[in-house]
């Protein structure tokens, strides 16, 4: 996150903070730069080589009585942050998902509930910052520089990228897996898992509609890596940014898989749409391989798929043909 942050900061959040909590004491060049020259900076984000100095130490920028370094002032932008970024990813990536992949004919499935995108979306809106304060704490120890994460790929090299990326992926299917096991226990499910099993066929805004100690719980894993193993920094960011991503696209309540990979390696969207449909089956995240282990995978069957259910729905209404397609409703003149 101290990527994100040091950007933020540079192009918006030093002149937030000077107008709204300005420095008796700094202001303007020659203060600014005695600041900068005689204050220790221990968060690695502003020392870092890679970045520069902040804005703050331009001629004529005043100065904020709460430094970037300032531990206050890092959890209040990294919260905004965080919560500002996570209903953009949802919002965006679920749009496009939604109208783009997901099957409308689905609305129709006996299982499919009245006004549900606007109950998962309003799940989803609470939930996210329940969760970006639960992750506050991880958020705030790596960028005061607690983790193992680094600038420059030649500290470790190329190898280790791809070994680190690797690891990551393995880490977190397995880790998640058995988070998301433990969850389905019946002394813990009905209190921290069933709120997102409420949509037995969920549409991509169902993403984020988590009870919000499931989601962090879920989640927890991706920060935890960082703290045993050293990551790139623009690399973490860019898996943790491509998860969320990932999130959305298994939401689609989709059983087609149009490659090997999904049929085989990868925890496609319709693995995740039968662990929504018959409860327990693939508990992976991004992998088959933990599910096929402890022998909880289900293949996705062409006979499994729930729009099979939603046309027979929708002939029953006279609202899809023999075939199955959508006979569109003309309203009447009047």
């Amino acid at each position: 996150m101290d990527i994100i942050l040091q950007l933020a900061d540079t192009y918006l959040l030093d002149d937030l903070y000077a107008r709204l909590l300005p420095s008796p004491t700094f202001s303007g060049v020659a203060p600014a730069l005695e600041f900068l020259n005689n204050t220790a900076l221990p968060s690695p984000y502003i020392t870092s080589p890679t970045y520069g100095l902040p804005l703050s130490s331009l001629p004529g920028k005043a100065v904020s009585s709460l430094p970037r370094d300032s531990i206050v002032r890092q959890t209040i932008s990294l919260f905004w942050i965080a919560w500002i970024g996570s209903a953009a990813l949802y919002f965006f990536f679920s749009g496009i998902s939604y109208h783009y992949f997901f099957d409308q004919r689905l609305k129709h499935h006996p299982r499919y509930l009245k006004n549900q995108i606007r109950m998962e979306i309003i799940s989803s809106m609470i939930a996210m910052p329940s969760i970006d304060v639960l992750t506050l704490p991880i958020f705030v120890s790596e960028v005061r520089g607690k983790s193992l994460l680094y600038d420059n790929v030649a500290d470790y090299g190329y190898a280790w990228l791809a070994a680190s990326t690797l690891a990551y992926l393995v880490f977190n299917d397995v880790a998640i897996y058995w988070i998301h096991r433990i969850e389905h226990h019946p002394r813990l499910y009905k209190y921290i898992h069933k709120p997102h099993h409420k949509w037995v066929i969920p549409t991509p805004w169902a993403a984020l509609a988590f009870h919000p100690l499931d989601g962090f719980l879920q989640s927890l894993p991706y920060h935890i890596f960082v703290f045993i193993c050293p990551m790139q920094k623009t690399l973490y960011i860019s898996l943790f940014v491509l998860v969320q991503i990932w999130t959305v696209f298994i939401h689609d309540s989709s059983l087609v898989q149009d490659s090997v990979l999904e049929r085989y390696f990868i925890n496609s969207p319709g693995h995740h749409t039968l662990h929504h449909i018959y409860f327990s089956p693939n508990l992976g995240q991004y992998l088959t391989f933990a599910d096929k282990f402890w022998g909880t995978h289900r293949e996705p069957e062409p006979h499994l798929d729930p729009i099979h259910a939603a046309v027979k729905a929708m002939k029953a209404k006279g609202l899809a043909d023999a075939d199955g397609n959508e006979i569109v409703q003309h309203k009447k003149d009047l």
